[in-house]
């Protein structure tokens, strides 16, 4: 008989604010995973409780919530008290006495609710899914982060950074793992977080904390060393092992810090979030370099208390592809593995491992833990639509030539990725050799600011070839510098300003169908590589369904769309000109 376990990861009063997620692990392996926004269709579900992840996990097995034989939450209330100090001087600090008495009032509250009830807040929502409720286990939220980086790794013996805002107490921990488990070496509390340093950064540059981080890390390339920048910046804060950025984020939040940089520079914050003078841009590249910089003297210094010079890393911070870079490409280090679901929403994932032996965990080469849609069910609801459709003979040899044609292609095959990822399952699939092929994707299909870089799929027995130090990276969270000579067969999917990429490699085993397709296009065009970029519009979640797929199909400049063996075409006498016989299907138009 299987066992069962779900963990999910709220963002609902104590437990955080965004990024809620669930998996459903069975005998100790997972086996369904969501994100909360895959289904509320609300970008990283703010303040809600992840009620259709679960009902998504228990469906998956036909299961109702008593036959779980528990239930794992990745953040321990009871731990927030080693701050008790911070929040009361929080609250003390909110402007006007109002403000200071119900924000006193809610610490007193959050305090007395994390002491005694740790759980109840959760056990109450999960009584709408079903009763009795199975006992619910807290488990330390960057303990989480660790057992998700370290237990999948393969690694018999690492180094683990995990970095994010804050979890009950701790901004970053460093951890040793082993076959026996977790051993933590050393906290950084909060508030002295380097998630919420550069959170601040993101802020006053114009986007939002949780959100815009990535498109600050993609936008510091574009600037250059500006020495009163960094001068003033050095003088605020201090980095490196011993690193201090509470002068920045000694309050709960982004606009103190803010505020802080306006004072320090003279000039108010960015209120034109995606247009950047040069100024800007070059304070993305210091604050970029001062968090590259903090983070690999750490992992120099606490190497020796390792057996092995291998690295992990998880927390929303890990998701910064050219920090995994530095760290990767430091001489003392031999390996890195980064969990793809770094942030919130992988918390789930290290709950579901942690009471397990890390030897005992497989390897992750995948994140295809969500969703899948048979072809049949594809079909009625195109021909209830009436939408025409074409079965191709060989769908990956029809999909290819379109492809090196020119197309810009919707691909919907598969189990849904759990992360932020797209990697092939939900992406949207352009030619790779030209910058016109790039800005097309920018302009008229995501919809968003024409300077941010797009990441390629390539085969990962090619990584070699197009990558300086290329190896396995099946995830697309570390950069690569493209070598020089195939430069010109990239354009499309390099960084503008260094010449660098995001790439994911694909093997048969992972994605057969994926993996055919980059195929195809290579025996066509030379080129073992897509441009793939995530199936959704500017500021959506991944579309998880073939309805949302089609709606963002007609919605945006997409040429084709292929949902599992079907193909549908915006010039739909395409499926006449191309497929010939029983290869075009009938629909409710003819």
């Amino acid at each position: 008989m299987s066992s069962y376990i779900l963990a999910c990861k709220p963002a609902i009063g104590l437990y955080g604010q965004h990024d809620p997620s669930a998996v459903l692990f069975e005998n100790g392996r997972p086996v369904f995973g969501i994100e909360e926004e895959r289904l509320t269709r609300d970008k990283h579900a703010v303040d809600t409780f992840p009620e259709r992840a679960i009902r998504a996990c228990l469906e998956y097995r036909d299961l109702e919530l008593p036959d779980l034989d528990r239930i794992l939450l990745p953040y321990d209330p009871q731990l927030r008290s080693r701050i008790r100090r911070h929040y009361v001087s929080d609250a003390v600090s909110a402007p006007g006495i109002a403000r200071k008495v119900s924000a006193l009032e809610e610490t007193v509250v959050d305090e007395i609710r994390s002491r005694f009830f740790p759980t109840r807040q959760v056990e109450t929502r999960l009584e709408s899914i079903g009763t009795p409720v199975p006992p619910v286990d807290c488990r330390s939220h960057h303990r989480c982060h660790a057992a998700s980086a370290f237990h999948p790794s393969g690694f018999d013996d690492a180094l683990i950074l995990t970095i994010d805002a804050k979890g009950e107490y701790d901004s970053t921990v460093i951890w040793r793992g082993t076959p026996d488990g977790l051993a933590r070496v050393r906290t950084y509390e909060h508030p002295n977080s380097l998630g919420l340093f550069f959170a601040i950064i993101t802020e006053y540059l114009g986007y939002r904390m949780f959100n815009g981080e990535g498109k600050v890390m993609g936008l510091a390339p574009y600037g250059e060393r500006r020495p009163e920048i960094e001068h003033t910046l050095r003088e605020l804060i201090d980095t490196g092992v011993d690193y201090d950025v509470t002068p920045l984020t000694k309050r709960w939040g982004t606009g103190y810090g803010v505020e802080k940089l306006e004072d320090a520079f003279a000039r108010p914050r960015n209120d034109s979030p995606g247009q950047f003078d040069q100024w800007e841009k070059d304070l993305a590249h210091t604050a970029q370099k001062l968090l590259e910089e903090t983070v690999c003297e750490i992992v120099e210094a606490y190497l020796g208390a390792c057996r092995s010079n291998d690295v992990a890393l998880a927390g929303g911070v890990a998701l910064n592809c050219k920090l995994n870079k530095h760290v990767r490409e430091l001489e003392a280090v031999d390996d890195t593995f980064i969990q793809p679901v770094a942030h919130d929403a992988g918390l789930a994932l290290g709950a579901g491992w942690l009471d397990r032996r890390p030897d005992a965990v497989e390897p992750q080469t995948t994140v295809y833990l969500g969703p899948e849609y048979e072809t049949d069910e594809i079909e009625s609801l195109l021909e209830t639509n009436k939408i025409r459709y074409g079965k191709p003979d060989d769908l990956e040899a029809y999909v290819a030539e379109r492809l090196a044609d020119g197309a810009l292609v919707g691909w919907f095959q598969g189990r849904m990725e759990m992360g932020p990822r797209a990697l092939g399952a939900r992406s949207i699939l352009a030619d790779p050799r030209t910058e016109a092929s790039r800005d097309r994707v920018n302009r008229y299909v995501k919809h968003r600011e024409e300077w941010r870089p797009f990441a390629p799929s390539m085969l990962e027995d090619a990584a070699e070839e197009y990558l300086i130090d290329g190896q396995p990276a099946p995830f697309m969270i570390d950069t690569f510098d493209v070598r020089p000579e195939k430069v010109d067969e990239l354009e499309a999917v390099l960084h503008p300003a260094d010449d660098s990429t995001r790439p994911q490699t694909v093997r048969e085993d992972q994605h057969p169908r994926y993996h055919r397709l980059l195929s195809e296009f290579e025996s066509i065009t030379g080129v073992p590589v897509l441009l793939n970029t995530s199936f959704n519009d500017h500021a959506e979640p991944i579309v998880n369904t073939p309805t949302e797929a089609i709606k963002d199909f007609y919605g945006m400049g997409l040429d084709v769309l292929v949902l599992e063996d079907v193909v549908v075409e915006k010039q739909v006498e395409r499926l006449d000109d191309v497929l010939e016989g029983d290869a075009v299907a009938g629909t409710a138009s003819e």
